[in-house]
């Protein structure tokens, strides 16, 4: 049997010539003849002059961005002929944006020579083999599922940016959705904090893999020792791409070991940034249970994605930031100056809410309304301000025995009202005793030997907030007439 004999001309490009002669014993004896070219200028001459089989460019030690014109122009003057790019996991951008200039097939680096010689034979087969229909049928099919899967990811995080009701559970329910795509075992999105401290925000694992285990933190991660070997951590760090496709690549023994023992063989790191070329606010990082190729949508889809991502996490925390902004305002003018606790309209909206909540989830709700007895005759007595300093203090008292989940407001000159919820009319009862004698022990300035007046409902049925109110009115003016300083409950 005759000896294959290589009959493909090839050109390699890398501006080192180590580099060069290292491809050269590697490779050289795949091809009938083997261009080398110190850059890109030089390779486009060449293919001016020659026909080039297989293009091959090593973009390890070039800069992306005074050098992407120039092999960009290498890949399209090609026409779509065989062209491999061996580029760096950790600048992996390169991949995406020379896709734009033609198709091309790309290996991550470092690899070692079998990996290499392995995927030259796989890019000359293409010249060897043309396509027949039944390829081209299963190309297309394959083409065809492959963009159903990414229209169908891309629509989950939509739905999640779009149905999240509460902003801090956005990032889980994200991760939770990419994690459908076919091969990913865990997801996780990072945030860059004040003061350029990046942190791991939320993550969604398969294969129990808990990132801040393996990281050995979850915050200030831009300071780790794996900053410059692990993708998400690259990816937020230099605002670009990263792609992981074997963990051994990284350089860490330890980290490839612990990345193996989880079942994860490939890293996509992927910067969250508002545009292309601006300042990465975070990273979204999905590890793979097998190690695959990336088509040119794909890429475009997960840029896509990670666009939608932070665009949703930025919005997510502006809602937070208008919800702690409003709430401050809302306490600012909903309190009561003098007292501190609810003013009359907040007890308004309180009262409105927790009968939303009552009804919603079936739970009781009572109310305790109180006054501070002859608070008349004290400011006759002793005048405006002493009265003053004594609701101040009976407020006080009143709020030393409430719950958490109970609110205190001012609705009339000395009258309060207590919301209750989750509470039954002889709970409520048992608290308004609590806040009876508090009051009664109270050293309420100008108010010695104070007392006060308590009404106690509880919500019933259907019944509305002016209903309500009406019952515990009746109460406490029952509490009034009935001798002061006592607890009436309201007739059911």
């Amino acid at each position: 049997m005759a000896q294959w004999q290589p009959k493909n001309v090839a050109m390699f490009v890398h501006p080192d010539g180590a580099r060069r002669a290292e491809f050269q014993r590697e490779c050289g004896e795949l091809f009938e003849r083997l261009c080398l070219c110190d850059s890109a200028g030089e390779g486009a001459a060449e293919l001016v002059r020659r026909r080039v089989d297989l293009l091959v460019v090593d973009v390890g030690q070039l800069d992306r961005a005074a050098d992407l014109a120039g092999v960009g122009e290498l890949v399209r003057s090609r026409g779509g002929a065989p062209t491999l790019l061996l580029c760096p996991f950790a600048g992996a951008a390169w991949i995406p944006e020379l896709m734009a200039y033609g198709p091309l097939q790309y290996l991550i680096t470092p690899a070692n020579g079998s990996e290499l010689q392995q995927c030259v034979r796989q890019a000359l087969q293409q010249i060897e083999r043309a396509p027949g229909p039944e390829l081209i049928q299963f190309q297309l099919q394959t083409k065809e599922k492959e963009l159903r899967e990414l229209l169908a990811i891309q629509r989950s995080v939509q739905r999640v940016l779009a149905d999240a009701a509460d902003p801090s559970r956005v990032a889980e329910q994200i991760c939770l959705a990419l994690c459908a795509f076919p091969g990913v075992r865990h997801s996780a999105l990072f945030q860059l904090r004040a003061r350029g401290d990046l942190q791991l925000l939320a993550q969604e694992s398969r294969n129990h893999l808990d990132l801040r285990r393996l990281l050995q933190r979850g915050d200030r991660l831009l300071q780790s020792p794996l900053r410059e070997l692990f993708p998400p951590l690259l990816a937020a760090a230099n605002g670009a791409l990263a792609l992981l496709d074997a963990p051994e690549k990284c350089g860490d023994p330890e980290l490839a070991v612990s990345l193996y023992d989880k079942d994860v063989q490939m890293v996509l790191g992927l910067p969250l940034a508002p545009d292309a070329g601006a300042a990465a606010q975070g990273a979204l990082c999905l590890m793979f249970d097998r190690r695959m190729p990336f088509s040119r949508e794909q890429f475009a889809c997960f840029a896509s994605l990670a666009q939608l991502i932070n665009f949703g996490l930025a919005m997510g925390e502006l809602k937070r930031r208008n919800d702690e902004l409003h709430g401050q305002l809302e306490q600012a003018s909903g309190t009561d100056p003098l007292t501190g606790a609810g003013n009359a309209r907040q007890g308004e909206f309180w009262l409105a809410r927790e009968i939303g909540r009552a009804r919603r989830y079936v739970v009781p709700l009572s109310l305790i309304s109180f006054e501070l007895d002859g608070f008349d005759d004290i400011t006759a007595r002793h005048g405006r301000p002493h009265a003053e300093l004594a609701l101040k203090a009976l407020a006080e008292a009143t709020q030393a025995t409430l719950r958490g989940a109970d609110a205190l407001a001012r609705v009339g000159a000395a009258t309060f009202l207590v919301l209750a919820p989750h509470t039954e009319a002889p709970g409520a009862a048992a608290m308004a005793e609590k806040i009876r004698a508090a009051a009664t022990a109270a050293q309420m300035p100008g108010g010695e030997g104070a007392t006060i007046s308590v009404g106690v409902a509880e919500l019933r049925g259907e019944e509305d907030g002016g209903a309500l109110l009406a019952r515990l009115a009746g109460a406490l003016e029952q509490a009034r007439n009935g001798g002061r300083n006592r607890v009436q409950l309201a007739a059911p």
